[in-house]
């Protein structure tokens, strides 16, 4: 690295460090910070405990998003004035320094940037992953089987856990449906990115011609909620089907209807679990699932309002990224508009800066 490389990397990071500003918006903060200040003076704000506890998780909510915007702002003003020095004094020892901390300062801000975005108070939440394969039989259900495996191998690069929900087999290979899971700190941060549905083209396995096909399969991202999230959903409001479960469980399953599906009616929101040989236990984690999803649509709805579009316009069914086998290796993400050529690192479940690419274009 010389002088004129190390000038344009720092252009870069300056730029993260006012995006990370423009999402932030300090400012506001501070003035906020104020307003919740004064508000603690006064006697009667702690007589009431419950608005007092919420506003002291705001407090701290806003003082955590500051702290880190003033470490990004420090570290790169400091880095800043030390590279113009050097500059002005021809201090080769010092350029030698900042050379070697590039790296570090990279990935301070990048680490930053990307745990500014992930700042809302459901990004922290579990995720619960739906994945549907679509039309195209066989083909779309080896998709969405492969779609699963990227997903519990990227799990494993995070050290997430795993807790499989339903998973139905296909009738000659791959699956009809699955549903899990995946818990750590701010998993439904990232991989609410996923939301969308994803194109495969390849050269069939399952055509003894070898023509080339495209797949499509859905997956469906909701945090997991707490239950302190109010979501009433009366008898009425749903249809509950029990069938039996298929899959592993010997003779159990031939003889108990243990699965769940329920259908909310309204929205024709549909879960299903039969992970469990209980019933009991199937339900509540199906309600668990029905509960996130409509969740979910409720954040989309009142995002589409706060954007001004239809709702349409951000729903489930938009494609969000393709992945070219054949004729050429590729994966490529609508939103980010970034392409990637990396593309069986990627079905082995090297993600994450895919995620990164997505979380950084669409919060701009």
């Amino acid at each position: 690295m010389d002088a004129y490389e190390y000038r344009e990397l720092l252009k870069k990071l300056n730029t993260k460090v006012s995006n990370i500003q423009g999402i932030l918006k300090p400012d506001e903060i501070e003035a906020r910070l104020k307003e919740i200040q004064t508000d603690e003076e006064q006697q009667e704000f702690w007589s009431d405990v419950e608005n007092a506890t919420k506003i002291g998780i705001e407090k701290n909510r806003l003082l955590g998003k500051l702290a880190k915007y003033k470490k990004a702002y420090e570290a790169i003003e400091g880095t800043n004035e030390l590279f113009e020095l050097a500059t002005l004094e021809k201090d080769e020892d010092t350029f030698e320094l900042l050379y070697e901390e590039a790296p570090s300062l990279q990935e301070l801000i990048l680490k930053i940037e990307i745990e500014v975005m992930l700042s809302n108070p459901d990004d922290a939440s579990n995720a619960i992953v739906t994945i549907h394969p679509g039309a195209g039989g066989t083909e779309s259900q080896d998709w969405a089987e492969m779609l699963y495996r990227m997903y519990l191998r990227w799990a494993e690069r995070q050290n997430y856990k795993i807790e499989l929900l339903d998973y139905q087999k296909g009738d000659e290979a791959g699956i009809k449906d699955v549903s899990f899971i995946i818990k750590g700190e701010n998993a439904y941060g990232y991989l609410k990115a996923e939301n969308g549905i994803h194109r495969l083209v390849r050269i069939s396995p399952f055509d003894s011609n070898s023509k080339r096909h495209t797949s499509f399969s859905s997956v469906m991202v909701s945090p997991e909620v707490d239950d302190d999230i109010d979501i009433v959903i009366e008898d009425k409001d749903i249809r509950i089907d029990t069938y039996r479960a298929s899959g592993a469980g010997g003779q159990h399953v031939n003889k108990t209807e243990s699965a769940i599906r329920i259908t909310h009616i309204a929205t024709n929101v549909v879960v299903q679990c039969q992970n469990d040989r209980s019933q009991h236990k199937n339900k509540a984690s199906a309600m668990k699932m029905l509960k996130s999803r409509l969740y979910e649509l409720e954040l989309e709805e009142q995002q589409a309002l706060k954007d001004g579009v239809e709702k349409s316009e951000i729903g489930w069914g938009h494609q969000i990224r393709s992945y070219v086998m054949q004729p050429y290796q590729q994966v490529k993400d609508t939103r980010s508009n970034i392409a990637y050529s990396n593309v069986d690192a990627i079905l082995d479940g090297d993600i994450s800066k895919i995620i990164e690419d997505v979380l950084i274009a669409t919060a701009k």
